[in-house]
């Protein structure tokens, strides 16, 4: 008699109620971790817990800024067919590609305007974390890769990254009176992780998108889950 060695020890009922359990503790734990850094810069658990509803919701809203177009050569083949033997015949041709560039509003409206109210409001560390934006802007366009069909791409782990690290650096060397370590340190690596990886990501590469054949390229890119927005957000939990 054939054993049958892999089933499921539990009701099928059983399983799923424990799969929803898992999924949904594991979603209350990513809430509770990205309120828990956004808590790190000052805001309130309310506050904290509305701008990540903010960006969840805005993610799926992209604003259309400007449309760039380019001439590009496409080399196609054509079939002739003479004395019932087919030839293929290589031409060149020029297609304009058109390609539409777009502000997501969850992946970069939103952590622009957080990074633009913490400078604000504590402007004696404005020029850490300028220096900071500075140091990310460099690594993050040095590593960012035109990809056609698709746009820029960046690792994924290298901008948060580099904004913790200048963002330790950087406050460990330089002691400004009225800006404290920890203040300094997360709005540093706040605004150097979301402001140097939109600008060396997305804003100094605008002019590569339009030969790159996308017919939609988003700032701030596929949603709340886009490079400038775990840019900032994993840069403080590296704090």
């Amino acid at each position: 008699m054939r054993r049958q060695l892999f089933y499921i020890p539990l009701s099928l009922t059983f399983f799923l109620l424990l799969v929803l359990v898992l999924i949904f503790g594991l979603s209350f734990l990513f809430f509770g971790v990205v309120v828990s850094a956004f808590t790190k810069i000052g805001f309130s658990i309310g506050n904290a817990f509305l701008i990540l509803v903010m960006s969840l919701v805005g993610s799926s809203i992209n604003i259309p800024v400007a449309t760039l177009r380019s001439n590009a050569p496409v080399v196609r083949e054509d079939y002739i067919r003479v004395f019932g033997v087919t030839y293929r015949v290589p031409v060149r041709r020029v297609t304009r590609n058109e390609t539409t560039i777009a502000v997501n509003v969850g992946g970069a409206v939103i952590p622009v305007l957080i990074s633009a109210y913490l400078l604000t409001k504590f402007p004696s560390s404005l020029m850490l974390a300028g220096a900071g934006i500075l140091i990310v802007t460099i690594i993050t366009y040095s590593v960012a890769r035109p990809i056609r069909g698709i746009g820029i791409a960046t690792p994924a782990l290298v901008p948060p990254l580099a904004a913790a690290l200048a963002a330790i650096l950087l406050t460990s060397i330089i002691h400004i009176p009225d800006c404290p370590i920890d203040q300094c340190r997360v709005v540093t690596a706040y605004a150097g992780g979301v402001l140097g990886t939109l600008i060396g990501a997305d804003l100094l590469n605008l002019g590569k998108i339009k030969d790159l054949g996308a017919p939609v390229a988003s700032i701030g890119g596929a949603g709340t889950f886009d490079g400038i927005f775990l840019s900032g957000f994993i840069a403080l939990l590296l704090i």
